[in-house]
């Protein structure tokens, strides 16, 4: 028996209550979900992914939970309150989690959402959370704060300049973003013009690469889930002889 295998874990993966697994709703935390559960399950852990009903899991195993989607934090202002909604899935995922506890080790939150970071301290067993925004509300900050206080190093971030956005950056755990490699193939001679991979939604800024390549003349194709239409039909107004492209909403592979 490995060394790895005499420390599995069973660790159960709560994904964002946004939407389902590969529709693009979440963004980069799916992406990020599927490379941090690809390693665990490469590491020998046991891994079980929690999210919305119609999600897909990547050949790992699923369970999929009904319920209304969750309001983004990115689209509230700093002082907004915080909100669940009727038949709200974010709740019925921690629901089952309470659950279902006492089979696994260890929860990993992935939600940038109040609900998991209070409910912490109820569950019997211990949740690492994976933060993927920086600070957005003070609600969220002060939760998070309380979890990373109360549970020293179980908040991941991906940056020390995300990290830096919150009064308790000391706290946090600097995890990073990889990618798997394996599944991109690298182009020693790439065509002569410009890509853009990312949700089409107003915090991303698409607005900025269309305005330089409206400049510089240089094409830019556009890949994403397209989330806000009259913001993407704005950007079409406003930079009417940008040379864009918009290719869809593609997975890895095209």
């Amino acid at each position: 028996m490995t060394t790895e295998l005499v420390n599995s874990l069973r660790l159960l993966l709560v994904s964002s209550p946004l939407g389902a697994l590969g529709s693009g709703s979440g963004g980069g935390v799916e992406l990020t979900l599927r490379n941090i559960a690809t390693e665990l399950v490469r590491r020998g852990h046991s891994i079980t992914i929690v999210a919305t009903q119609g999600s897909t899991s990547w050949g790992m195993p699923l369970v999929e939970i009904a319920g209304s989607p969750q309001i983004s934090a990115q689209t509230q202002g700093r002082d907004a309150p915080t909100i669940i909604p009727a038949s709200s899935v974010l709740a019925n995922f921690w629901d089952y989690v309470r659950k279902v506890q006492s089979d696994f080790d260890l929860v990993v939150n992935f939600a940038y959402d109040w609900l998991p970071f209070y409910l912490t301290p109820f569950l019997k067993i211990p949740v690492a959370h994976v933060v993927s925004m920086g600070s957005l509300t003070a609600a969220m900050d002060e939760i998070i704060e309380r979890v990373a206080i109360e549970f020293p190093g179980t908040i991941g971030v991906h940056s020390l300049a995300q990290a830096a956005t919150f009064p308790f950056a000391n706290c946090c755990r600097y995890l990073g973003n990889g990618i798997d490699l394996s599944v991109y193939d690298f182009c020693a001679k790439p065509s002569p013009w410009l890509g853009w991979v990312g949700r089409i939604a107003p915090e991303k800024g698409l607005e900025d690469a269309v305005a330089a390549c409206q400049l510089t003349g240089i094409p830019l194709k556009i890949m994403g889930f397209l989330q806000y239409k009259d913001y993407w039909q704005q950007i079409l107004q406003d930079y009417p002889t940008a040379p864009i492209e918009y290719k869809g909403f593609l997975s890895t592979a095209e």
